[in-house]
């Protein structure tokens, strides 16, 4: 991954986000539930890293900007 540098995180609040996972679909899982709560610059993508296991995200939080409230965990009935 690229290094973080200060215009990433030039205010309180911003955030950079690196997710490891073991694959695309969680790693974009995982975004989209930050993404669902904060305003995120989203990444389209995962990278991988030759010779080891898994993928890698980048992604861009404000936690200034709320998206919308935490969804309540289901009832079981």
């Amino acid at each position: 991954m690229d290094p973080i540098n200060e215009t990433h995180l030039s205010r309180p609040g911003l955030l950079v986000v690196d997710i490891a996972a073991a694959d695309d679909a969680t790693a974009l899982a995982f975004q989209q539930l930050l993404a669902e709560r904060w305003a995120t610059a989203t990444a389209e993508r995962t990278t991988r890293d030759v010779g080891q296991p898994g993928v890698r995200l980048r992604c861009y939080l404000d936690l200034r900007q709320p998206n919308a409230p935490a969804a309540a965990p289901p009832t079981r009935g």
